[in-house]
C-alpha cells in the first residue's frame, strides 16, 4: 500500500533533495576553490625561511651603509633591453661587480627569467630581454665591497609595439 502525501506536505523525498542540494553546492564551491588555488600563485616566497632570517641583518646593515653613501639606483626597461644604473652621492657610477637579475610575474610563478647584467663603459649594467605585456617584478642582486646590494621593483610593460 502506497501512502501519498497531501499537497504542500514536506516529505522525506523533499528532505533528501534539500540535503543533496545543500552538500552539492558546498562540494562544488570547494572543488572550484581548490582548482583556483592549485593553478594560481605557488605561495613560495623563500626556499628556506631560517636561512633568509640569518641573511636579513647582513642585508639591512649593507643597505644602511649604501644609503649613507648616497647610493641612488635606477632601473629601466625598454623593449628588448633592461638597464640598471647605480650612482653614489657624488653622481659617480658604483661598481657592483657581477649583477644577477631575476624577472618574473608577481603572481603565478611563470615566465621567470634569470639574467646576468653586463657592465657598460658608463658604469651602467644592461642585458637583452624580451618581455610580454603586463606587470613584472625584478630583483637585482650583487655582492659589493659594502655587502650585498639588492633592488626590487615592479614595472609594467604595455602591449604596444614601438
Amino acid at each position: 500500500m502506497t501512502v501519498r502525501a497531501n499537497k504542500g506536505e514536506f516529505t522525506g523525498r523533499h528532505m533528501l533533495f534539500l540535503t543533496v542540494g545543500f552538500f552539492g553546492v558546498i562540494f562544488a564551491v570547494n572543488l572550484g576553490m581548490a582548482v583556483v588555488a592549485s593553478t594560481s600563485w605557488t605561495g613560495l616566497v623563500v626556499q628556506n625561511s631560517y636561512v633568509a632570517s640569518q641573511e636579513f641583518e647582513e642585508k639591512r646593515l649593507a643597505h644602511e651603509q649604501q644609503i649613507a653613501a648616497g647610493w641612488q639606483a635606477r632601473f629601466a626597461y625598454s623593449p628588448g633591453m633592461v638597464l640598471l644604473t647605480v650612482t653614489d652621492g657624488e653622481g659617480k657610477a658604483v661598481d657592483l661587480g657581477p649583477v644577477s637579475l631575476m624577472i618574473n610575474r608577481p603572481v603565478g610563478g611563470h615566465d621567470d627569467q634569470k639574467l646576468t647584467l653586463a657592465a657598460s663603459a658608463d658604469g651602467s649594467y644592461a642585458a637583452a630581454v624580451t618581455l610580454g605585456a603586463g606587470v613584472w617584478e625584478m630583483r637585482a642582486a650583487a655582492n659589493t665591497s659594502t655587502g650585498p646590494f639588492e633592488l626590487r621593483e615592479r614595472f609594467k610593460v604595455d602591449g604596444t609595439t614601438p
